[in-house]
């Protein structure tokens, strides 16, 4: 992935449904639309020192899971990052 590419001209449909989107996954998880879109920033930008990401199909989500299966439940990440290419000259 190229620097770049983190600035393309979206049509607005997509940049809604984006938006939409990052307010629903918020919702859940109870975090500001902001953070995640740092956290997902932040994801990408690590994940590009060693690959290159194929950024139309990435998912990131968080929700709450019960992993003890007792009514208490915790957030979680979820990310479907799909690879282009792994950069192994670093």
């Amino acid at each position: 992935m190229k620097f770049s590419d983190l600035f393309k001209k979206k049509s607005s449909g997509d940049v809604a449904k984006d938006r939409l989107r990052m307010v629903l996954i918020s919702d859940r998880a109870t975090c500001s639309p902001e953070v995640m879109q740092r956290i997902r920033s932040d994801i990408i930008e690590v994940l590009s020192k060693y690959a290159e990401i194929d950024m139309e199909g990435i998912d990131i989500n968080i929700t709450q899971i019960d992993p003890e299966n007792d009514g208490k439940t915790v957030p979680a990440l979820y990310a479907n990052i799909p690879i282009k290419n792994m950069n192994h000259a670093k």
